[in-house]
């Protein structure tokens, strides 16, 4: 059983609303078959200033944890070894020690353990 999955929510540059549907989509699919940690690529949008796919995406993912889909949602830019969620997850998901994400402060991604 695979324990960690990659959803890239830019392919093909869906719209926001659009790749939101299928963040849900996808979390419920990865829980069905046993994933328990998804990383989600989301981008930050060209602006700088946030694109509308990550803050979508963002909101569902809030939105899916009130509803006990998610369990936790750990944002890019605080995936560190200081961050107690991040090490919690590194906990039990030992592919995350080492990855190249790791302390990066990378705010196109966000990983969600379900």
């Amino acid at each position: 059983m695979k324990a960690y999955r990659t959803i890239n929510l830019e392919e093909n540059m869906p719209a926001a609303r659009d790749a939101a549907a299928r963040l849900t989509t996808e979390i419920r699919l990865a829980k069905r078959h046993g994933i328990r940690l998804v990383k989600c690529i989301h981008g930050f949008g060209s602006t700088g200033r946030g694109g509308k796919i990550r803050l979508a995406a963002r909101r569902e993912l809030e939105s899916l944890q009130k509803r006990g889909y998610v369990k936790a949602i750990i944002p890019g830019e605080k995936l560190s070894i200081f961050d107690e969620d991040t090490r919690q997850a590194m906990a039990y998901y030992g592919e995350l020690r080492g990855a190249p994400a790791l302390d990066r402060h990378n705010n196109g991604i966000t990983l969600v353990v379900l």
